[in-house]
């Protein structure tokens, strides 16, 4: 492969397309081609699955520490190469270096994780039984080949919400990549490759946008494949929920989010400014977990609002490829149309524009709206930008309702120097994960990440995530005495 051409992964090989079918990605900050990349047909997607299927069997029954051993020699091939991750998602997204040290790093952790967790993550248990000489356990399998659909916004970070959990217990992987970043998971594959992994273990597939429908239909209408894990849009979560269930299939689904962020009256501003300002603008904003609502008091609101324009002022926002460049492009021109579409919104209903607001090329300032109501589009929507709408609120009692005000309950932070008072906000919060004095973006290998709503179901990470991806039996053993049955010899 020459360094911007990206060919399949199947059954251990790196393989073209059906045909020697390719398509073209662009970088998002110059527009030129950033990877040429193989364009795989249903049969392509049939014979990742099959090579999976083929797989499973000798991969589950290897002993646990031998797969613990194969996922930390994973671990060490994606940090060693960090450069290489790091410059394609540049390419290929328009993040900063930081930001894919920062995929780099979260991956690997995940990794070690799922390693450590190996064990545990197949542990079952044993039931007492109402029968005295019946003795009743469970057991935890691996479930079988896992079809992994995954994003471009974090294409590093995300593959660990599904991949290291589901090998570390002996299922096979097949990894639909994002059509934005196939170079990267394409790199990423090539790592577990380094590590030694027996073919047909992972697979990679890389499809053209106009076939994504028909690669996921195939993904998951196939026998083989036992469980689907998704990460992307709301929209299109739906869709794969739908698909998943009419075949019976168990899916798990990390949709999109519209984080709320309080700022109580008594809060640490320092904290909340610089929290606020991380979370709504890091990565360009585009982020599940991205700070959407900030829900400010009223006795604050002036100043909080002040104070986070001027650190939006000072963002810089330009070429990925710079050093110093904290900002990259948001993915397209559809995205820099929908944002500012969303700003005109808001200012002609009312709300107050302290900065930001406009785009050079792609590259979308980061922008400050005070005053946001329900009236407005922002309120609801997932700006997928950097973008801090604030809303203000009469007490926390307000903050509360405006915050549960919404479709989405992914992540959420509460600021108050009143722990308590947060504490008990927090359990009301309709939401999967909240942080108190800290930023809505963030994430550990070890917790149950995901989210209530329309922000999907199911959970990643932690022992939840690891047990999602596993079948659970029951097993009885009959002791010595002979049963009675009300029907026998």
């Amino acid at each position: 492969m020459s360094s911007i051409e990206q060919q399949l992964y199947i059954n251990g090989q790196w393989v073209s397309a059906e045909g020697g079918a390719t398509y073209d990605v662009s970088n998002p900050f110059t527009g030129g081609i950033a990877t040429r990349a193989a364009a795989a047909a249903v049969g392509d997607v049939n014979h990742a699955i099959d090579a999976a299927q083929g797989a499973f069997a000798a991969w589950a029954s290897l002993p646990p520490s031998e797969r613990r051993r194969y996922i930390l020699a994973a671990a060490e091939a994606v940090e060693a190469k960090t450069k290489e991750l790091s410059e394609a998602i540049t390419e290929e997204m328009g993040g900063p270096a930081a930001w894919g040290s920062y995929n780099v790093k979260v991956m690997s952790d995940k990794l070690r994780f799922a390693a450590g967790a190996v064990y545990q993550g197949l542990t079952g248990e044993v039931i007492p039984s109402d029968t005295p000489t019946r003795t009743m356990i469970t057991i935890r399998k691996p479930a079988g080949v896992i079809a992994s659909i995954v994003p471009w916004n974090a294409p590093v970070l995300l593959v660990g919400a599904s991949m290291p959990a589901a090998l570390v217990l002996g299922n096979t992987v097949v990894l639909k990549a994002s059509e934005q970043t196939p170079r990267t998971h394409g790199l990423l594959t090539g790592c577990f490759a380094d590590a030694g992994f027996p073919a047909g273990v992972i697979n990679l597939i890389t499809n053209a946008p106009e076939s994504a429908e028909q690669v996921v239909d195939t993904l998951i209408a196939h026998p083989s494949v036992r469980r689907v894990h998704f990460t992307g849009s709301t929209r299109v979560g739906k869709i794969i929920g739908e698909k998943a269930g009419r075949h019976l299939k168990r899916a798990v689904l990390e949709l999109g989010g519209k984080a709320p962020f309080i700022v109580l009256a008594d809060a640490d501003l320092d904290r909340a400014v610089s929290a606020a300002a991380f979370g709504s603008f890091a990565n360009s904003g585009q982020g599940c977990l991205s700070t959407e609502r900030i829900i400010v008091d009223r006795s604050i609101a002036d100043e909080f609002c002040e104070r986070l324009a001027s650190v939006a002022r000072k963002v810089t926002c330009g070429d990925p490829r710079i050093s110093g460049t904290m900002l990259g492009p948001v993915i397209n021109d559809a995205a820099v149309e929908r944002l500012a579409a969303l700003v005109e919104d808001a200012v002609s209903s009312g709300a107050e524009l302290l900065a930001g607001g406009k785009a050079e090329g792609r590259c979308f300032q980061p922008t400050v709206l005070k005053g946001v109501t329900s009236a407005m589009r922002i309120y609801q929507e997932e700006s997928f930008g950097p973008m801090a709408s604030v809303v203000v609120a009469g007490d926390s009692e307000e903050a509360l309702r405006i915050a549960n005000d919404n479709l989405y309950g992914l992540t959420s932070a509460i600021f108050s120097r009143d722990v308590t008072m947060a504490l008990d906000m927090a359990k009301r919060m309709q939401v999967g994960m909240t942080h108190i004095n800290g930023t809505t973006l963030d994430d550990e290998a070890q917790i149950p990440f995901g989210g209530v709503k329309d922000s999907g179901f199911g959970r990643s990470g932690g022992i939840v995530g690891i047990e999602e991806l596993t079948e659970l039996q029951w097993i009885t053993i009959e002791g010595l005495a002979k049963p009675k049955y009300p029907i026998s010899e």
